[in-house]
């Protein structure tokens, strides 16, 4: 089925190999049992998977779908590819490779005033300082990988509509309503945006409804797989996590019944003559399975309550935020936030990422700029600048000259370099941005 092939292409696909060497949360990270953007994807896929095989198997009979859609084969298939997709366009280095760009375009802002940006609407200017890793993978998919045609990998409409987590443009977000506290296209795709809403029958700042979805298992994912990461490196242990559930949690059915199932099964493990690390590292494995296997049928539980509204593009919530989960989802969130996301340990590698990202970026535009001919993005360059021009993927090449591209010349310079850098795996950076420097380029 279509919707199966679309899972397909984008498992065979470059930028989904590249995932391997991309940050989750810890940058260069040498411990192999620490999630890569690559493992968090594949989980978030079969995450939304199972919600899907349970909505249509387990609750149909409070949800209805036309006989045509045939759910019960398309359903946990479309999910489980754009929880495959759904990081695709994410820069090395995790947010922070998105925010090193967003920070590098208004350096140049400030430095240059409007002659850096100089020809550009609001929107064109926009989508770089603001720049979106959800974007980015619209872009991938639509525009990237398939150069001699207007189709990319040639995904569905219904693939494209449920990707898209914020269906606005980069001068219409809003913090304030949740499709648009983000952007999730680039004007360079406006156009492919429009042509999926008017074949699916969505519009601007309308969610698919398998959006909220796959958005629930992302959330799902990050909240409870840090920890344990975090915990394989040291950073924070089992009773702290208990400690901090019971104190923050305390009186919540569910978090109390996850606390005391978790320590039930420490106690029971003590027995076993394991080690500090193994005894630590067993009952957090238990402990992930049981939170994870709550907030799933927590969040499939919302879903089938909200359908309605959802349905009729009127649910302005988080899945998880209406769940009987809500407050162990938000506990484990705030725990992340002060004992993980804030180590000294985990800042340290994001500055290095922020450094390596803006000093590839310095190199990078410096190349595009020096150039013979000004209305010629391919046009001939002294040496050392054709050396680093050359080392920019062809295929985002050809696409920033092709003739069908008919985006301003400073916005496709712009994009050609955003283009090259966001596709990059974290050590593929730092290893491309010593040889530069090492061949002179400062």
């Amino acid at each position: 089925m279509e919707l199966e092939r679309d899972h397909d292409r984008i498992l065979f696909s470059t930028p989904v190999r590249r995932m391997q060497d991309k940050t989750q949360v810890f940058p260069l990270e040498a411990h192999d049992s620490v999630r890569t953007r690559l493992t968090h994807s594949h989980e978030v896929a079969n995450m939304a998977r199972s919600i899907g095989t349970a909505i249509v198997y387990e609750h149909r009979d409070n949800v209805s779908f036309p006989e045509a859609v045939n759910a019960q084969r398309n359903l946990p298939a479309l999910l489980e590819a754009i929880g495959l997709a759904h990081d695709l366009g994410n820069p090395p280095f995790g947010h922070q490779g998105e925010a090193a760009i967003r920070s590098w375009m208004e350096a140049k802002e400030n430095e240059l005033g409007g002659e850096f940006f100089g020809g550009l609407n609001e929107a064109e200017k926009f989508d770089f300082l603001k720049f979106e890793g959800n974007a980015q993978a619209f872009r991938l998919l639509t525009r990237l990988q398939i150069v001699n045609d207007d189709f990319g990998l040639n995904m569905t409409y219904a693939f494209l509509a449920a990707l898209m987590k914020y269906p606005s443009s980069s001068d219409k977000t809003d913090d304030g309503v949740l499709a648009r506290k983000k952007f999730n296209f680039f004007q360079s795709e406006a156009d492919i945006a429009k042509e999926v809403w008017s074949v699916t029958g969505l519009s601007e700042g309308v969610r698919h409804p398998l959006t909220f979805i796959m958005e629930a298992c992302d959330d799902i994912a990050y909240s409870v797989v840090d920890i344990e990461d975090a915990a394989k490196k040291g950073l924070v242990n089992f009773d702290s996590l208990i400690g901090y559930l019971e104190h923050h949690g305390a009186g919540d059915a569910v978090v109390d019944a996850i606390v005391k199932k978790a320590t039930q099964r420490h106690e029971e493990f003590r027995h076993d003559s394991l080690s500090a690390a193994e005894l630590d590292d067993i009952t957090l494995q238990m402990w992930r399975v049981a939170s994870i296997g709550e907030m799933v049928v927590a969040a499939t539980d919302a879903f089938v309550a909200n359908y309605d509204p959802i349905m009729k593009g009127q649910f302005n919530r988080e899945l998880m935020a209406a769940s009987r989960s809500v407050q162990l989802w938000k506990c484990l969130k705030k725990f992340a936030k002060s004992h993980i996301y804030n180590h000294r340990q985990v800042l340290e590698v994001e500055l290095k990422g922020h450094q390596t990202i803006h000093g590839l970026m310095d190199i990078f535009w410096a190349a595009i700029q020096d150039r013979k001919d000004e209305a010629d993005i391919n046009a001939k360059r002294p040496p050392l600048s054709n050396y680093v021009y050359s080392r920019i993927s062809e295929n985002y090449r050809r696409v920033a000259v092709s003739e069908t591209n008919k985006m301003p010349l400073r916005y496709r310079e712009l994009q050609l370099m955003t283009d090259m850098v966001s596709g990059m795996t974290d050590s593929f950076a730092v290893s491309l941005l010593k040889d530069l420097r090492e061949r002179g380029a400062k």
